[in-house]
């Protein structure tokens, strides 16, 4: 089945300049769960001097509503970011069974953004992933920058391979391909998950991309026809990247799941209206408006 990792409460959010407090931020997470998602990316245990947005993400993960969603939705999983043992120390007190790790495919992006080598922060990601494994943590794996850097241009499958490698030598069983700047090409993708496929199947990698070029859908239409099944993406196109200038947001959930709706292909079957709620929220929360192609066409017909 092809399904959707929705990031928009985490990866989405945690671009915005706008910071959403617990209420907004678990009031967006609830109309994603009535939209039928089950793979949420509700957080981030980070240094909040560093992403102020996430700052909470301790107060939402201990909520007696949050609590209570899990309650009510028990084989939703809710998932967070730990960049470093500390993170994974804050997740495990909170309480968290779901954690990503992320690392980047050049130097130039991973030193800017996590201010390692990559050879040192996949000796980081180890032990945090080993540390989670041990501990009955579920871990997810995302790698930054995989078709194009900012900092250094085109990035080669071979450079790619190298780091899913290492994540895969680690234990981790999906790792996340980020189109981080939104300039990968269908004829670029599909030559890089040939890369990878030599190394492991399909279903061990999703796909993150970024809408910057208008080429986002077209990419994820490629990648379901050569076998990938886990597509992120985040509501209403949250997001973008504070480390990549001019980077657009993520594709939006509500027009990924368009593409769903005209498959003969099996695919996660979600409520559109309450996707398009959930992508209404955001964009009220947020007094802005998001780069979603579906909520813009019903709000031309439907205004308000």
């Amino acid at each position: 089945m092809i399904r959707i990792f929705e990031v928009g409460p985490r990866d989405g959010l945690q671009n915005e300049s706008k910071t959403l407090p617990v209420e907004q931020r678990l009031d967006l997470i609830e109309l994603l769960l009535e939209a039928g998602l089950d793979d949420i990316e509700v957080g981030a245990f980070v240094r909040p001097d560093r992403i102020p947005q996430m700052a909470n993400t301790d107060d939402l993960f201990r909520s007696d509503r949050f609590h209570e969603m899990k309650s009510n939705f028990p084989d939703v999983r809710f998932w967070a970011l730990v960049p470093n043992e500390k993170g994974l120390a804050r997740a495990e007190k909170c309480a968290a069974t779901h954690i990503a790790v992320f690392g980047g495919a050049t130097e130039s992006f991973v030193k800017k953004n996590i201010r390692m080598t990559i050879d040192e922060s996949l000796r980081v990601f180890s032990g945090v992933v080993t540390a989670a494994i041990q501990k009955g943590f579920s871990v997810r794996g995302y790698i930054s920058v995989c078709w194009v850097c900012p900092y250094e241009g085109p990035v080669s499958p071979e450079a790619v391979t190298r780091v899913a490698q290492k994540m895969l030598d680690m234990g981790i069983p999906q790792i996340s391909l980020g189109d981080t700047i939104g300039h990968a090409h269908p004829e670029a993708t599909e030559k890089l998950l040939t890369a990878l496929f030599r190394i492991a199947p399909p279903e061990r990698y999703a796909v993150h991309f970024h809408d910057t070029f208008g080429m986002a859908i077209a990419n994820i239409d490629r990648s379901i026809k050569l076998g990938i099944t886990t597509i992120d993406s985040s509501i209403g196109g949250l997001g973008g990247c504070p480390y990549a200038s001019g980077a657009t947001g993520n594709v939006a959930t509500e027009d990924v799941y368009t593409l769903f709706e005209g498959y003969s292909l099996v695919t996660q079957v979600l409520e559109p209206h309450s996707l398009l709620s959930a992508a209404k929220y955001a964009q009220s929360a947020l007094g802005k408006t998001l780069p979603s192609k579906r909520l813009a066409a019903i709000q031309k017909i439907r205004p308000g």
